[in-house]
């Protein structure tokens, strides 16, 4: 008896040990009034110390949006707009080359909601959402929120919170109703903004330097060049005196400033930072800014010129003969306007880049390009003996203008891949997005080489040595992508092509594939990770298994797991533990988050969970809950031939020897 009870003993600290369900975030509803027919539905996370939630606005590629799902909401009630967050945080991933926007501690999502049913009681909603630390979860949450009474007739406003809705377990909702309590009028309930991180700042310095280099690049551009001196002029002989000159040249720089300022406020203060952020990750966002930034780079190159109205300028050429401050800010903005088709294009590529950061990345972005823009007028009128310094305006003025065309170009391609990205039509992959950026920068090589010309250039009797020296660069750089045609990594542009996982040789033409090219594959496997021959199906992988006679190492896993990509890349790469892969057991990658929908006679509800397993990422996080009671990325498992776990499952295990040991003590028990 008592050898039965240590047993017992045993095996309950050996499934506590290994199988636990993991639940870092615990959730809070509640509804609040804001009129006798609008209410706000606000979802609170607690979320565990060193845990991560993330945004519904997380960049395409990185971890998983929060995605919201409101029920029966057809001739019942009106979603008001998006679901509003609190502020979140930002920072780089360099597994994913992506932004990731997360909570960290709390979070509050809000709703607002009109009720157009004045019978409706309750109101069901869902969140599917991803929470991190060294492992990650694919999590739900339920919600229930019980209405206030509303009199659509009533003439003042009264505001009760009577339900909170009290969500602990993720299949079930348990709600506890609460007195209801007449109170102001509330607004959302918001966590408070934290201090942004180095990162957060360190990408608006970012965006100001590249923006004020784009400043920089419009100043030398046929449109802008020219009226340094000319203004400068003006400015010193219509004064009084050198220290009016100074002064109205200065006001001049300044009026500069405060006019592409109000432009980044304006793109900010109409679309707002949460809308920015979901335009950024948008298809037809991206579609229509390649579309646009081609035509900005035709522009340039010289098919056409981008102007604005005549009647504007000579509006705001009579407004600026006025003189006084007044007049000064209109000869700005007459420059504004009158150099619109070279300072355009780029204008726009700025604050289409910019948006995409959301938040008050636009302002900033023009708060550098119109610094750059103003700073040469109010030197030169400082010192107008720097003048003579000035180059002459010429032919070379053109060149810069169309270079700044092939750059357009090659930008655009970018916004082209995102797209093709987010809806996984592999039209734009890896290899080809080079091919076409080889193109690019190579065409304009031989442009700088002197050897194509575009419509707007002047005769060229010589090369100059600057332009002979840029064009050596751009050419070292045409031929520094073409490796990446062979699987190359390209650290230099990395933020630019697509995924390496993203091609049409994800191991590189000359890579590790080439190896494995004559082994005939099991049906139903592929070359996963390093060559590593892999089942993306259970039962595949299991009928396989039995027939090679080896153990199975069940990999649990997603595709926006930043840890399991690390394993993959850090530790699977190993010499010692990349043989064992290939050569002792039968991988089954197992992926939780796979979107894709399970056929109709395969849909089900889980037992365990009493949740709906619709995807082929449901069914496997079913699986791993129903199996081996835990939810956890990565996971892995070594097992017989008869499904029993050889040794103690694991986690997260960067160490190379732990993670080793572990498969050979598994290996060791199967034989």
């Amino acid at each position: 008896m008592k050898k039965i009870l240590l047993l017992l003993l045993a095996f309950l600290s050996i499934t506590t040990a290994t199988a636990q369900m993991v639940k870092p975030v615990k959730w809070n509803s509640k509804v609040e009034k804001i009129s006798e027919t609008e209410v706000n539905l606000i979802m609170e996370a607690t979320i565990e110390k060193d845990w991560h939630v993330y945004s519904q606005f997380t960049p395409d590629g990185g971890p998983l949006p929060a995605e919201f799902d409101f029920k029966d909401a057809k001739g019942n009630y009106e979603l008001i707009g998006k679901v509003k967050e609190s502020p979140y945080k930002k920072q780089y991933n360099d597994i994913f080359e992506v932004d990731e926007y997360y909570f960290a501690n709390k979070a509050t999502f809000t709703q607002k909601v009109k009720i157009t049913n004045p019978k409706l009681t309750t109101i069901k909603a869902t969140i599917d959402f991803q929470v991190c630390k060294e492992v990650c979860i694919n999590d739900n949450n339920a919600f229930t929120f019980t209405l206030p009474k509303l009199n659509p007739a009533a003439k003042e406003e009264t505001v009760a919170t009577p339900t909170e809705t009290v969500v602990e377990d993720t299949a079930k909702a348990t709600e506890v109703t609460v007195d209801t309590t007449t109170v102001a009028k509330a607004t959302p309930a918001t966590t408070p903004t934290e201090t942004p991180k180095p990162e957060e700042k360190k990408g608006l310095w970012t965006i100001f330097f590249l923006a004020f280099l784009g400043g920089f690049a419009a100043l030398l551009t046929p449109c802008v060049f020219p009226m340094i001196p000319m203004t400068v002029s003006f400015f010193t002989k219509q004064s009084k005196n050198p220290a009016q000159g100074k002064r109205n040249a200065i006001l001049y720089g300044v009026s500069i400033i405060a006019i592409y300022l109000i432009l980044g406020s304006l793109v900010t203060g109409i679309f707002g930072a949460e809308a920015l952020n979901e335009l950024s990750t948008d298809v037809w966002f991206n579609i229509i800014f390649f579309l646009l930034l081609v035509v900005f780079a035709a522009s340039f190159l010289g098919a056409f010129e981008i102007m604005l109205p005549n009647s504007w300028a000579n509006k705001v050429d009579r407004q600026a003969d006025k003189g006084g401050i007044v007049g000064i800010f209109f000869m700005a903005l007459a420059l504004a306007i009158v150099s619109f088709s070279c300072t355009g294009p780029i204008v726009g590529t700025l604050l289409v880049e910019s948006a995409s950061k959301g938040g008050i990345a636009p302002t900033i972005g023009m708060l550098g390009f119109s610094s750059a823009l103003a700073l040469p007028f109010m030197l030169f009128a400082m010192f107008p003996s720097w003048l003579s310094s000035l180059p002459k305006s010429g032919g070379w003025l053109n060149t810069v203008k169309v270079s700044l065309g092939f750059l357009e170009l090659a930008l655009a391609f970018k916004f082209l891949s995102q797209a093709d990205l987010v809806l996984q039509l592999h039209l734009l992959e890896r290899e080809v997005f080079l091919a076409i950026w080889i193109a690019i920068f190579g065409t304009w090589a031989l442009y700088l080489f002197g050897k194509i010309t575009t419509p707007h250039d002047s005769p060229m009797t010589h090369i100059s040595v600057g332009r002979l020296s840029f064009g050596v660069l751009v050419l070292a750089f045409t031929i520094y992508m073409i490796p990446g045609l062979f699987g190359a990594p390209l650290k230099l542009i990395s933020a630019f092509p697509p995924p390496q996982t993203y091609s049409e040789s994800p191991r590189g033409f000359f890579g590790g594939s080439s190896a494995n090219t004559e082994v005939e594959l099991p049906e139903g496997a592929e070359l996963g990770e390093h060559d590593i021959i892999t089942f993306h199906d259970y039962a595949d992988g299991f009928a396989y298994a039995k027939k090679v006679n080896k153990p199975i190492m069940l990999d649990f896993t997603g595709y926006a797991c930043v840890n399991c990509r690390k394993m993959e890349i850090n530790v699977w790469s190993d010499e010692k533990v990349l043989q064992v892969l290939k050569n002792d057991v039968v991988l089954i990658s197992l992926y939780v988050d796979d979107k894709r929908l399970l056929p109709a006679d395969e849909q089900y509800v889980s037992k365990e969970t009493g949740k709906e397993v619709k995807t082929i990422g449901n069914k496997w996080t079913d699986f791993i809950i129903t199996r081996y009671k835990t939810n956890t990325q990565p996971y892995y498992v070594l097992t017989d031939l008869n499904e029993k776990s050889l040794n103690t499952p694991i986690s997260y295990t960067p160490n190379i020897d732990e993670y080793l040991a572990w498969l050979k003590d598994g290996i060791g028990k199967f034989k």
